[in-house]
């Protein structure tokens, strides 16, 4: 009896190690090159506030904003303005009160089929286009590519990626600059604030069932194993960049859809970015485009494929990259 335990104990590591071994080559051979740093024609330019074109400025540029706020969208047209309202709401009151103070906030349609363009260029005309920016991209990237796209298009010191849904409250930016600053100093210029809703997990647990309990236990643990260390939410939408550590970690991005964000924190880590992980208020809003078993399913293929393809040597880490 212990003879056949061991046999099978053997035979089992032998078809997981040669499963590994498969995975891995579909990994390596699968995998697409980077994304070109690419604008189409029509992605070079915004509309000002008169409807006229004028050229986007490049995160290479000297910044001339302390704050650039980006906010990927698709069809987003009914979720938006509120998140606008309030950032901007925000925004204003502390221009007024620290007239020092200047911000931008570009909204980066990402080839909505709906009127998203048109309900953030409204904002464009209330606040004029020095505040408010709309890129319309001639098709749908994702939501790594479009922030991505929002980012090389910047002039702020500091950079804020934001959900469109305003599930976190805007105001609190001033959390994760206050955690930027605490990374001080900066190896490189280079440090990142990630919001974080781990403080909810309790709460959220009691709301789900326990299927998507499970799943999001597993996705959690992935991302432990397999990618990210010492982070517990890599997935919020709420990040704030210095500007030298966006560039860096958007120069060398591979994925562009939903597991981005784990890409992004490991490319982080791999360059020793200093990271502050720091409680965000969030409300869940609904309008998710995130269907729960089948996303997390492909997220969770995507950890994998990200480990091994840097395992492998089919990605390597990039040096900053200007876009044609």
């Amino acid at each position: 009896m212990a003879l056949l335990l061991l046999q099978l104990a053997v035979l089992g590591a032998t078809l997981a190690a040669a499963a590994l071994v498969l995975i891995s080559i579909v990994a390596f051979i699968t995998a697409t090159k980077m994304p070109a740093l690419h604008r189409h024609e029509e992605e070079k330019f915004f509309l000002n506030a008169k409807g006229q074109e004028e050229t986007l400025p490049s995160i290479w540029d000297l910044p001339t904003k302390q704050l650039s706020v980006v906010v990927p969208s698709y069809n987003e047209e009914k979720r938006l303005p509120v998140m606008m309202d309030e950032a901007l709401s925000y925004l204003e009151k502390r221009q007024k009160r620290d007239p020092a103070f200047t911000y931008e906030v570009i909204v980066v349609d990402d080839g909505s089929k709906d009127q998203t363009s048109k309900v953030a260029f409204k904002y464009c005309q209330k606040y004029g286009s020095d505040k408010v920016r709309v890129i319309t991209l001639v098709k749908n990237r994702g939501k790594g590519g479009a922030i991505r796209m929002g980012i090389f298009s910047s002039r702020g010191e500091k950079i804020l990626m934001a959900d469109a849904d305003g599930a976190t409250k805007f105001p609190d930016v001033e959390k994760l600059e206050k955690g930027l600053n605490d990374l001080q100093p900066w190896p490189n210029q280079m440090a990142i604030a990630c919001g974080s809703r781990a403080h909810l997990e309790k709460e959220s647990i009691a709301q789900r069932s326990y299927f998507r309990t499970l799943l999001m236990y597993g996705f959690h643990f992935l991302v432990w194993f397999l990618c990210v260390k010492g982070i517990r939410d890599t997935q919020c939408g709420f990040k704030l960049f210095t500007r030298e550590a966006a560039s860096q970690t958007f120069s060398s991005l591979h994925v562009e859809r939903w597991a981005f964000d784990v890409e992004l924190l490991y490319i982080a880590q791999c360059f020793k970015i200093p990271i502050a992980e720091i409680a965000v208020n969030w409300t869940e809003i609904e309008g998710s485009k995130l269907v729960p078993f089948w996303s997390w399913l492909q997220m969770g293929k995507d950890l994998l494929f990200i480990r091994l393809r840097y395992m492998t040597g089919a990605w390597r880490l990039e040096q900053t990259r200007k876009m044609n």
